[in-house]
């Protein structure tokens, strides 16, 4: 067969016996090949697309393949600046909770089986042991994230009753997700007490009454308000519902489980100080946490009973990946000397500047010899964040490689250089996510742990800004 192109395209099934021993139809099948090839010719009839050579024709079909079969959830390179970003994947998992879920993920496991009584077990008694054991917690109850276990603690203690709440605490979180309405799914009846900036032990005392189902504190963890405020502590807030017979309830939300400033951290509320001072308390296992997605209910032993007995419960419960996972990253807790080297969410957070700023040397030159004529290239100081709504004014001292446009481009086409540029680095392949500030592309150093892989992945970068 001739390659020439002609005047019309040739038929599919010309193209499909010339390539018949191809390797697109080994790898992805006939059936796909055939369907990526009359894609192709279509586009040339329609006059969207040039006729070209047989070969050529191939490798677009080829190229078509490789789109359509590419994971839609990939690996990237996260460069914001925030550690702990919702939208790529928030606290990366430490290698032993990966080999844990390996192990149970393609074959049957223990899920709800007791294997010394030979009979069906509870599947949070996987977890539940060490969630109390790091918390003080007398009970505990995993559920698929922080909104599904505030919904259950809501529904399960509150339903069709009244809960309390400062009025500085009704926090929208990622996605507009709203805590008031949380409460109206979870059929509780919202009671506003207080001012945004001020609510006083009285108010909460004065509101509670026959109706009154909860009192929760939120934590409010993505935002900070200052100047004229006042907040009742929560040891005050649970004397308060001792007295009176009520449930006091803590969502801590990001859910820390150590003490941050020994580490040289700001400090941030950790879950045994919270049980402590109240009876239920909520939070996540993918922030600070640092495990995989998931929620916690932790505190008394009587009330975990009711949340657990509900019929959300079973809606909302997690797999065995989450508990194989979440087991894995606890158990890590239970060698604190080690903790920040083996648990990267903390060892992130924790990475000295100076490392970063060697980190930025090294790299600088691969970036420079890939760049275009004239780009800029500068290793400069920033500073991080923790994000997933923990600390939220608090920053981390990093560095960074800022990436400007030539001279030649001017002001006015800075902006759009720049997102030309964004968009390339996210077209690479393992893509890279970096922030675009002060005139610059900015791709923070401090969560890049793979260097190699990093600079593997340069290898596609010349042709990315070049083109």
């Amino acid at each position: 067969m001739s390659t020439a192109p002609a005047d019309r395209p040739p038929s599919v099934e010309r193209l499909l016996g010339h390539f018949a021993a191809a390797a697109p139809t080994a790898q992805y099948g006939r059936r796909a090949l055939t369907d990526a090839i009359r894609a192709v010719l279509a586009e040339i009839r329609e006059g969207r697309a040039a006729l070209v050579p047989a070969e050529a024709l191939l490798a677009r079909a080829e190229r078509r393949l490789e789109a359509e079969n590419r994971p839609s959830l990939r690996p990237v390179f996260n460069l914001t600046g925030t550690v702990l970003h919702t939208n790529l994947g928030r606290a990366p998992l430490p290698p032993e909770a990966a080999r844990a879920v390996a192990a149970v993920m393609t074959g049957a496991s223990n899920l709800e089986f007791d294997l010394e009584r030979g009979e069906r077990g509870e599947r949070d008694d996987h977890v539940e042991a060490l969630i109390c054991r790091l918390t003080g917690a007398e009970a505990a109850v995993v559920v698929n994230n922080n909104a599904a276990a505030v919904l259950l603690v809501l529904n399960a203690l509150a339903m069709r009753k009244e809960v309390i709440v400062s009025r500085g605490e009704l926090v929208e979180i990622g996605g507009s997700f709203r805590v008031p309405d949380v409460m109206a799914r979870a059929g509780c009846r919202l009671r506003e007490v207080g001012t945004t900036n001020r609510t006083h032990l009285r108010d909460f005392d004065e509101a509670i009454g026959p109706r009154t189902g909860l009192v929760m504190k939120v934590h409010t963890s993505n935002y900070a308000i200052q100047g004229f405020t006042a907040e009742v502590a929560e040891a005050e807030l649970h004397r308060l519902c001792a007295e009176r017979g009520i449930p006091f309830a803590v969502d801590l939300g990001s859910g820390n489980l150590i003490d941050f400033s020994a580490y040289g951290l700001p400090p941030e509320p950790t879950v045994r100080a919270a049980l402590a001072q109240s009876d239920l308390v909520t939070f996540s296992g993918d922030k600070l946490l640092g495990a995989v997605q998931c929620g916690i209910i932790a505190g008394r032993r009587a009330l975990v009973a009711r949340v657990r007995k509900n019929p959300l419960k079973r809606a909302l419960r997690v797999d065995k990946m989450t508990y194989a996972a979440l087991e894995a990253t606890l158990r890590l807790y239970l060698h604190p000397e080690r903790l920040h080297e083996r648990l990267p969410a903390l060892r992130l957070l924790t990475r000295p500047q100076t490392d970063i700023i060697a980190l930025a040397e090294r790299l600088r030159p691969a970036i420079v010899a890939r760049t275009g004529e004239g780009v800029q290239v500068s290793i400069e100081p920033c500073t991080s964040q923790i994000g997933s709504g923990a600390l939220p004014v608090e920053t981390l001292p990093s560095a960074c490689l800022a990436l400007r446009p030539p001279p030649a481009v001017g002001r006015r086409g800075e902006g759009a250089w720049l997102k030309a540029l964004g968009a390339r680095l996210r077209a690479l392949p393992v893509p890279v996510i970096g922030r675009i500030a002060e005139g610059a592309l900015r791709l923070d150093l401090r969560t890049l742990e793979d260097e190699a892989g990093f600079l593997t992945t340069l290898d596609a970068f010349d042709a990315a800004l070049k083109a």
